[in-house]
């Protein structure tokens, strides 16, 4: 079996870190100067281990291998969340350039390929999934003409220039290259901790979908507008926040969620009825028939507050599938859990949105979980046991030469 070096991958983890660092997290958003310091940083390390780098037009970095034999990818992402985790998706990224130095330096890994990708915006500061999109040719130039930053609306096109990225080519897949695609992570939940298990084989990926709730109303004195003839905005948004926090239940699944995650009121200010406001809300599960039908009662509710005195608009933002993850892999990686850590190990849904979705779209996918202390993610705070780490490197290393071999 290829030997991990865990000194090696908790130094590499702790050195990426420090670039962008925040208390004991980091703040690396996409094409920042940190974040393009540390696809650099990358680069160097994945030279050092023998690999061949390229960063493509996007900023995605792939590490190549020389040779003809099978591959496998394996990956995840390296920017972050505003002041947010050291581990979400920068460990994915450090256990693949782990695995590789460890197939290099086993004589029974000879003519195995490992290579590693770093995918660009997985956290959705310009777009979803912008990098794993744009190698596999779901991303087009009008798509980079239409993105902009959500938090200061800098367009994507002025950020890859700022970024040095312009003109650079776009890497895209050839899929007869792989056998297929592993991605590892930090589970960002606490079922693993709270059941005292080490490791997650990922058995779906939940589909999400995302709306903007716009509420007009009619703007005006606080003390004069009698309450009988108000369009109060606000009033309007609660009212129908209520609504689906009432009716969303009766329909959920255990791992059911929603979340109304922005709330805004226009102009703001307490001596004014608000006359607009705005709802940031989104649901995800792994069946797509419940994201019907959750969808088709969310249509009703808004249908519902129209008739009141303030009109309401329901706009989707984004959609994204459920989507399984590979049988084989799946039990190739539940197997080599059960090696290293017999009845520590579950089949799990991800609750969160992972590149592995996207290359699932083209070859055969899969993902490894390991705890996430306190079920803390997109925070500062964020952190996972030396020892979990450790292993979950070791179970991705077995579980990628099992493929390879097979």
């Amino acid at each position: 079996m290829p030997k991990i070096d865990g000194t090696r991958l908790l130094a590499d983890l702790r050195a990426l870190a420090r670039i962008g660092a925040y208390k004991t997290g980091v703040h690396r958003p996409t094409y920042s100067k940190e974040d393009m310091e540390s696809r650099e940083w990358l680069m160097q390390r994945m030279r050092d281990a023998g690999l061949e780098p390229e960063m493509d037009g996007i900023g995605n970095v792939i590490g190549r291998t020389p040779g003809n034999g099978p591959k496998l990818l394996l990956g995840s992402h390296i920017e972050t969340q505003p002041h947010a985790g050291w581990l979400d998706g920068a460990m994915g990224v450090i256990y693949g350039l782990e695995v590789a130095r460890a197939f290099a330096a086993d004589p029974a890994c000879a003519g195995l390929g490992i290579e590693v990708a770093a995918w660009a915006d997985e956290e959705g500061h310009f777009g979803n999934f912008l990098g794993s999109k744009s190698f596999c040719g779901q991303l087009s130039e009008a798509d980079i003409d239409a993105s902009a930053n959500k938090y200061d609306g800098t367009p994507l096109r002025d950020a890859l220039a700022a970024a040095g990225l312009a003109g650079r080519p776009r890497l895209t897949i050839d899929p007869g290259r792989y056998r297929g695609y592993l991605e590892a992570h930090i589970e960002q939940g606490a079922d693993l901790e709270n059941n005292s298990l080490r490791i997650g084989v990922v058995s779906a990926i939940v589909g999400s979908r995302q709306h903007r709730i716009v509420f007009e109303g009619v703007q005006n004195h606080a003390g004069t507008t009698k309450m009988a003839i108000r369009k109060d905005a606000g009033v309007a948004l609660v009212q129908l926040a209520a609504a689906i926090y009432e009716s969303f239940p009766r329909l959920a699944a255990p791992r059911t969620v929603w979340t109304c995650g922005r709330i805004t009121l226009d102009p703001g200010s307490p001596s004014i009825v608000p006359g607009g406001a705005e709802m940031l809300f989104q649901f995800r599960d792994t069946d797509p028939v419940l994201l019907d039908s959750l969808s088709a009662t969310l249509d009703r509710l808004v249908a519902e507050a129209n008739a009141g005195p303030c009109k309401v608009t329901c706009i989707r933002t984004s959609t994204s599938v459920p989507t399984p993850m590979d049988a084989a892999f799946q039990q190739a990686l539940e197997n080599a859990a059960e090696t290293l850590a017999a009845g520590l190990h579950q089949r799990m849904p991800s609750g969160a949105g992972h590149d592995a979705q996207i290359l699932a779209t083209r070859i055969p996918s899969a993902m490894v979980f390991v705890p996430s202390i306190g079920g803390i993610s997109h925070h500062w705070s964020e952190n996972t046991s030396d020892e979990d780490l450790v292993l979950g490197c070791a179970v991705f290393a077995k579980a990628a030469k099992n493929i390879l071999l097979r």
